[in-house]
């Protein structure tokens, strides 16, 4: 009697590991990718403001800071590549502080601006929170593939609360430290402090989001390598 062979194995067959799939990326493609979106969209203008500051006046520093977002949102056009919502943020905000302060030829008004945009994006933030979708929930998929599967998982959803929680408060938190800058020091110490100070603080804020990031990716399978404790986060 013949023997009977095992059937091969098909690929529909072998449990899909939702951490290792194609189209769930590595940790450094994500870190990558949030670095970039940060670096276009807020790095590079608060350094060519502080620059051409520095070498001209705050004039070429406003024109400067807007060209260049308008310029990454053009060639991300031309060459076929989506613009992040951050960068889309950011040419908005800039546009309505620079057109305030040309329309009110008031040097003063561009630099009180981003304290009423801190506190109403820190409020926007903490508001969402009575939402279903708070907003970094809104944002995320800039930075990582999300479909409805995941953006609904408990711990997913308890992180996106948390991070908003964070970056309001973070928002409200500058709002008020610069508002007191402003009012206590010269434009000259104003502009220098907050060049160095405001990314100093955001780019602490980034480490702890990806850090809480990865630590929950990790936990619901989502990055590649073993999966943390199961404990509730």
């Amino acid at each position: 009697m013949p023997l009977a062979h095992p059937s091969p194995t098909l690929p529909s067959d072998v449990p899909n590991d939702p951490g290792c799939g194609p189209d769930r990326p590595r940790l450094g493609a994500v870190v990558r990718r949030v670095g970039v979106n940060l670096l276009v969209a807020c790095v590079v203008p608060a350094v060519l403001f502080y620059t051409c500051f520095r070498l001209g006046d705050v004039w070429v520093a406003m024109g400067a800071a807007l060209a260049w977002s308008y310029g990454a949102i053009a060639w991300r056009a031309c060459t076929g590549r989506r613009a992040s919502g951050l960068l889309y943020l950011t040419a908005a905000v800039m546009t309505v502080r620079t057109g305030v302060s040309v329309a009110f030829d008031s040097t003063y008004l561009y630099s009180l601006q981003p304290i009423v945009t801190d506190g109403l994006v820190a409020a926007l933030f903490l508001l969402s929170l009575a939402t279903a979708r708070p907003v970094v929930a809104r944002l995320a998929g800039d930075f990582y593939p999300l479909d409805d599967d995941l953006a609904l998982r408990p711990r997913i959803r308890r992180l996106f609360a948390r991070l908003t929680l964070l970056w309001g408060a973070l928002g409200a938190a500058k709002a008020a430290g610069t508002l007191w800058l402003l009012e206590s020091r010269s434009l000259e110490t104003f502009v220098l402090v907050k060049t160095v100070s405001m990314p100093t603080l955001n780019g602490l804020a980034v480490v702890a989001t990806i850090g809480a990031a990865v630590l929950v990716a990790r936990r619901e399978g989502l990055l590649p390598g073993a999966p943390l404790s199961t404990a509730v986060m």
